[in-house]
């Protein structure tokens, strides 16, 4: 408890000797709690915001079908698992392989439906959009130094529709 509550307190019964000193304490503990409360949920509200997001270029690229674009998010190795494919590629490699995709499934749209994670790492869910069907994409991001880069991407047709 504050020490304004303290003296409060101790100048209540002196003033009020036959009155009910634990219903004022409760009073007086209640008000120094609310606060308190009020605090930590507004320090965990900022925490939450202040989580890494997923640089916003990368949905752009998907959206654009810009491979080179894509390619400035890609780590050195990246996995990837292309229309039931699955392999470990360099970087040139990987790009090469985004742009042929792209070349034969011209994207019209791209949307982020979930994404998630902690400030080392981030993934998220999207629907790829082409002239030739909807895909699902999945893709990890982890911290490399100050910057999070792809390690995984996955480009699945989506046959929930």
């Amino acid at each position: 408890m504050p020490v304004n509550t303290y003296l409060n307190l101790i100048k209540f019964v002196k003033t009020n000797p036959g009155k009910n000193i634990a219903i004022k304490m409760k009073a007086m503990i209640r008000k120094s709690i609310i606060p308190v409360f009020a605090l930590l949920f507004t320090a965990f509200n900022i925490m939450a915001q202040e989580q890494v997001k997923i640089p916003a270029g990368i949905p752009m690229a998907f959206r654009a079908g810009n491979a080179t674009e894509l390619s400035r998010y890609l780590h050195t190795t990246v996995q990837i698992l292309l229309l039931g494919k699955e392999d470990f590629y360099k970087k040139n490699i990987a790009e090469t392989i985004l742009k042929d995709f792209f070349t034969q499934y011209h994207s019209r749209d791209f949307i982020i439906r979930h994404q998630g994670g902690t400030n080392d790492a981030q993934y998220a869910i999207g629907s790829l959009k082409t002239d030739k069907g909807d895909f699902r994409v999945y893709f990890l991001l982890k911290k490399v130094g100050s910057e999070l880069l792809i390690h995984q991407i996955r480009i699945e047709p989506d046959n929930g529709k």
